[in-house]
């Protein structure tokens, strides 16, 4: 008799082109990777004060200056990048015949910088993109001067932009916007408020979990990888949080992020996504932290939707939380697991519920907004080991409310 072989191993085609130059004084080789990647005219695009205070920005644009490359400079990216900042930036791409953006920053930063590059070349408004009314066909070329590791989207085809206008914040993925390079050096993580340092390490670890809690279970490999970067980052986050200046875990969260969230962790799974798509409505009203308000959410969404997973929950508990696995109970070796992840958010100063992200409760009216929100109305689902209806994501929300 033949037997088929049921694999729950998803095919898979990994794609990782972001060349990745790390290490102390890394910038130095700016001027080099900008000219190797056909970039002559820069666009300099930066967030706040602190890469001006540390003496950052003046390095860069040294660089630029002695290699003989013109350049532009555009500050002022906010957390949850906004649509109009965009527009400014794609008006002085056109102006100034830019052909290289270089972003300083984090993930909000390169967001803002793969929107501009989308929108540089395309005759419509770029928001066309995020609302489904068209699919980018060109990106200009973009390279990365990492100081906060957080988002991935260093080496990831993703890019979130919020639009003012309603405080849409809408998501596209495309190869176009890979980043060309990534410059990489620990040391400009030093100064980082251990509060963004907390929620970076919550942002890295929840991409890698989002890809981790997958209805293909059969990848053992993947698997391993992302328990190691998850129980890594996790016991870095932790050292650093006491000694910001420690060069070795400084590195291991830098180069967490990016593997989080460069499709790695996905090889032969399928990402879920749905605590992303939750919390995107979150920030977008709120303005809220990204990390945090993923920390606030996923022991919700992993309660709500456990016992249809048990196996997948016990096996996180016990590999990546370190629980002993009570074999007679498997729900209870799965609800220490999520437990467990919520007392280490509350050590690294993370909520665990709306209520501590706000410092207030939301009223009934305000969680049935933010399911509309993401279910636009109860016409989309999110998620994909467990899909979502508006009322689930209704239900999500008022547990999480605290």
């Amino acid at each position: 008799m033949h037997y088929t072989n049921i694999t729950m191993i998803k095919d898979f085609n990994f794609y990782a082109p972001t060349r990745v130059v790390f290490g102390r004084d890394s910038e130095k080789q700016l001027a080099q990777l900008i000219r190797q990647s056909g970039g002559h005219r820069v666009l300099v695009h930066y967030g706040g004060g602190s890469a001006r205070r540390s003496g950052l920005l003046d390095r860069t644009f040294n660089s630029l200056r002695e290699a003989g490359l013109e350049f532009v400079e555009l500050g002022g990216v906010v957390p949850n990048p906004l649509l109009s900042k965009v527009y400014e930036g794609i008006e002085l791409c056109r102006r100034e015949k830019i052909d290289f953006i270089l972003a300083v920053g984090g993930g909000s930063v390169i967001d803002s910088s793969k929107a501009i590059g989308y929108g540089a070349g395309y005759e419509g408004d770029v928001w066309d993109f995020w609302n489904g009314k068209a699919v980018p066909q060109q990106c200009l070329p973009i390279g990365v001067i990492l100081t906060i590791p957080a988002a991935g989207s260093e080496m990831s085809s993703s890019c979130v932009i919020t639009n003012d206008d309603g405080l849409l914040k809408r998501g596209i993925n495309s190869d176009l916007c890979r980043c060309r390079f990534c410059i990489m050096n620990p040391e400009l993580t030093y100064t980082l408020p251990p509060y963004q340092t907390a929620a970076g390490a919550t942002d890295i670890m929840m991409h890698t979990m989002e890809r981790y809690f997958s209805k293909y279970e059969d990848m053992s490999l993947t698997d391993a990888i992302a328990e190691a970067l998850l129980r890594t980052v996790k016991d870095s986050a932790l050292v650093v949080l006491r000694e910001p200046e420690d060069y070795r875990h400084r590195s291991q969260i830098m180069w967490a992020g990016s593997l989080a969230h460069n499709d790695l962790t996905e090889c032969g799974t399928e990402k879920d996504f749905a605590t992303h798509r939750l919390e995107h409505e979150l920030s977008a009203v709120y303005g809220v932290t990204h990390g945090a308000g993923l920390a606030a959410l996923w022991g919700s969404w992993a309660r709500y939707v456990m016992s249809k997973h048990l196996s997948r929950f016990v096996q996180f508990a016990v590999n990546v939380m370190g629980v002993t696995n009570d074999f007679t109970h498997p729900e209870q070796t799965a609800l220490k697991g999520i437990e467990a992840i919520e007392q280490f958010y509350r050590t690294i100063g993370m909520p665990t519920n709306i209520r501590e992200l706000l410092g207030r409760e939301l009223t009934d009216q305000e969680l049935e907004i933010l399911a509309d929100r993401c279910s636009r109305g109860g016409t989309i689902t999110v998620g994909a080991m467990e899909v979502l209806h508006r009322e689930d994501m209704l239900a999500i929300y008022q547990m999480a409310r605290g």
